[in-house]
């Protein structure tokens, strides 16, 4: 749970510093530019008190790891709900807008987690699952697109080592593989996600697991 708000206070922290300018940029999400993304991760925010204030009566069905459902095919963009996200990120109109809205309810999840019971059992999405198991599968969520949000901005800060390590771990744990030692917690998850292509050198290394990836999180 401390690895949640570690990785959300530095992703919000990364919105924060961002130019009026920096929002036209595209971001590592298909079809998103980077004040879409940040207006996914408001909806996030959401998504975070909404569960949290969401009790089952029942055991957990799912962990940290098996929230996430892994497919080979990457988003395009043109999903329904992509669209209307980035439909929702232009009526803010200007970007101070939107920074502020992610900080007032970005601000409220963070304090909501922190007073969370780790063993409080919570539902989401037909899932029934403890806090402390849904705000560490939010580690993976915060960390890859902290990497979606800097990705051509080189001068932002980038997410923690810790949730970039635990987000490995995680990505490793879904896809039920693992990958070279050689590759940073950072080019692994790039790579293994498909939000980039690996270079020669790294597909020698990868080995038959090239051919497996990309592992789509969602």
């Amino acid at each position: 749970m401390d690895l949640f708000s570690r990785s959300w206070a530095a992703l919000r922290s990364a919105v924060a510093e961002l130019s009026d300018e920096d929002f036209a940029q595209p971001s590592g999400c298909a079809g998103w530019l980077v004040r879409d993304l940040v207006c996914h991760l408001v909806i996030d925010a959401q998504d975070v008190l909404i569960t949290l204030v969401t009790p089952a009566d029942a055991e957990p069905t799912r962990d940290a790891v098996t929230y996430w459902a892994v497919s080979g095919t990457p988003p395009t963009g043109d999903d329904p709900l992509d669209a209307l996200i980035v439909r929702l990120a232009a009526a803010y109109e200007q970007p101070e807008l939107l920074k502020f809205h992610l900080d007032d309810v970005g601000s409220a999840a963070g304090r909501a987690a922190e007073l969370a019971d780790p063993n409080l059992v919570v539902s989401t999405q037909d899932m029934v699952l403890t806090a402390r198991d849904y705000l560490s599968a939010y580690v993976l969520e915060w960390t890859l697109h902290h990497l979606d949000l800097i990705v051509h901005l080189p001068d932002a800060a980038g997410p923690p080592a810790g949730g970039l390590a635990r987000t490995r771990e995680m990505l490793e744990e879904i896809a039920g593989t693992t990958f070279p030692a050689s590759f940073s917690a950072e080019d692994a998850l790039l790579i293994g996600t498909g939000r980039r292509n690996p270079t020669d050198a790294e597909k020698a290394e990868l080995g038959e697991l090239a051919a497996k990836l990309p592992f789509v999180i969602g």
